[in-house]
C-alpha cells in the first residue's frame, strides 16, 4: 500500500456553494473530511496535490496524512473527486477519516506478468482482460498497490479466475457469490496458430 503521503490544508469556516466558490477563487479546492463518528471537517487544499495523487493511479487507495493549518493532522483515504464539466479542474474532494481497523472497498489494478511463459500467448493467443481492476474489501493498513497475476503455463481457452489468484491476508473480493473471471487466453485470428507452429518447427 502507498501510504504516509502528506497533504497540507487550510481550514474552511463555512459550507455551501458560495463558500466553495470563494475557495476556488483563491486557487484552492474545497474538500471535506468525514467518518469515524467524528464531525466533518471542511478544508481547502492545493489542486496540485490532487493532480499529483491522481497521476499516480493510486489516489483512491492511498492513505494520506492531511495536515490542517492550525488544527490536528487527519489520517484519510480519498473517496471522491468532482470535476468541472468543461475544464476538468477538480472542484471538490471527499476524504474518509480512517483508523487502523477501518475496512473499505477499493478498486485495485490488475497487473499481468510472464506473458512469454504462456504457451497460449506464444502460439498467437490474445490476452483478453475482463477486469482491469478488482473491487476488494480490506483494512486500510493492508491495501495492496496492485494484484499480480502470473501467466506462466496458461493455454488458449484457459480462464483466469479469482480463485486462482493469491490475495494478501485479510483481503477479500467484494463479489463472493461466484468465481468470477479476470481474464482469458483467447484464440488467435485465423492462420496465426499455423504460422506460430510452423515457426516453432523451423
Amino acid at each position: 500500500m502507498t501510504e504516509n503521503a502528506t497533504i497540507s490544508a487550510k481550514s474552511r469556516d463555512r459550507a455551501g456553494k458560495g463558500a466553495a466558490r470563494a475557495t476556488r477563487r483563491e486557487g484552492l479546492v474545497p474538500a471535506v473530511i468525514y467518518g469515524e463518528g467524528t464531525d466533518p471537517v471542511m478544508i481547502a487544499i492545493d489542486p496540485r496535490d490532487v493532480w499529483k495523487g491522481l497521476r499516480t493511479g493510486h489516489f483512491f487507495s492511498t492513505v494520506y496524512n492531511v495536515e490542517v493549518e492550525g488544527g490536528k493532522a487527519e489520517r484519510v483515504l480519498p473517496r471522491d473527486v468532482q470535476f468541472h464539466p468543461v475544464s476538468d479542474a477538480p472542484e471538490h474532494v471527499d476524504f474518509l477519516r480512517v483508523g487502523p481497523s477501518t475496512r473499505v472497498m477499493v478498486h485495485v489494478p490488475v497487473v499481468f506478468h510472464n506473458e512469454m511463459a504462456s504457451p497460449g500467448l506464444k502460439r498467437g493467443g490474445v490476452l483478453n482482460v475482463v477486469r482491469h481492476e478488482i473491487d476488494l474489501m480490506v483494512r486500510v493498513d493492508h491495501i495492496p498497490d496492485q494484484i499480480d497475476i502470473d501467466l506462466a503455463g496458461y493455454e488458449i481457452g484457459h480462464p483466469i479466475k479469482i480463485s486462482m489468484v493469491k490475495l494478501p491476508d485479510d483481503v477479500k473480493p467484494t463479489i463472493t457469490d461466484r468465481d468470477f473471471t479476470i481474464a482469458t487466453i483467447a484464440p488467435p485470428k485465423t492462420g496465426l496458430v499455423e504460422e506460430a507452429e510452423e515457426s516453432e518447427e523451423a
